[in-house]
């Protein structure tokens, strides 16, 4: 299966990002979209599985929850927005991954790009970046994997441009 993985759009979702995931099976979107206008957009486009964020106002959190958890080609799979990093976790993630035991944890917030594995809970982390225009991110990135058989693989960092350049 060949997931797209963005967050933080806030209010703006960058044409291209349909185009790079042209060939995706599912959006995964990590939170902080803005305008439900974009996830009409991504819906419209393939089947979405996004949560919400901090600046998401109350008509996009009665469309998304606050928490996805859900298993795709074996790979069990936790999506939220605010949540940290392996040895920087907030308390609710933390018990979040020690009860439900993803393999794939995916958070946005930071507007930050990282990959890693927290080798002592078994789980990957991606944040896939910033790719709206708001936020103090330099470059506007989304994330592109497969997942086969329980695992990530041929994952892709694809950057959009600058936050202030928009082409």
């Amino acid at each position: 299966m060949r997931i797209g993985l963005l967050s933080d759009t806030h209010s703006y979702l960058d044409p291209a990002i349909l185009e790079h995931f042209r060939d995706c099976d599912e959006i995964w979107h990590a939170g902080d979209v803005g305008d439900a206008a974009v996830l009409d957009t991504l819906e419209a486009a393939r089947p979405l599985r996004a949560v919400y964020g901090n600046i998401d106002d109350a008509t996009v959190r009665r469309r998304l929850p606050l928490n996805q958890h859900f298993t795709v080609a074996d790979l069990p799979v936790l999506i939220t927005h605010i949540g940290g990093y392996p040895g920087h976790y907030t308390p609710r993630v933390r018990g979040l991954l020690d009860e439900l035991r993803p393999k794939l944890y995916i958070c946005g917030h930071s507007h930050i790009l990282k990959v890693m594995m927290d080798k002592q809970r078994g789980v990957l982390h991606i944040n896939p970046g910033a790719c709206g225009r708001h936020g103090f991110h330099r470059m506007r990135t989304v994330v592109r994997f497969t997942v086969e058989r329980g695992r990530v693989e041929n994952l892709e960092v694809i950057e959009l441009g600058l936050r202030g350049k928009i082409d």
